[in-house]
């Protein structure tokens, strides 16, 4: 039978799992806005927003990472204890 402490873990694993995975799906919907903008017209303001469709890609992958980073850092302790 699971002990209440062990459940609160696995409820922190689940949140940091479900943060990280929504983490990666702003992440690829940043990609994807990057990418529509590549098939546009040849203009300075298009290329201006392709620019910062760039720079939000870039920091939603920093997040993506972060997250990532943060989740594996307690799956190690929960099961390696390091």
């Amino acid at each position: 039978m699971p002990t209440e402490n062990a459940n609160a873990d696995i409820t922190e694993l689940d949140a940091l799992r479900d943060a990280y995975k929504a983490a990666v799906e702003a992440w690829v919907a940043t990609i994807r806005e990057e990418e529509a903008l590549v098939n546009v017209d040849h203009n300075a303001a298009k290329l201006d927003a392709w620019q910062e469709a760039g720079f939000r890609e870039e920091a939603a992958r920093d997040k993506a990472r972060a997250a990532k980073k943060e989740y594996e850092g307690v799956l190690r302790e929960e099961f390696f204890n390091f």
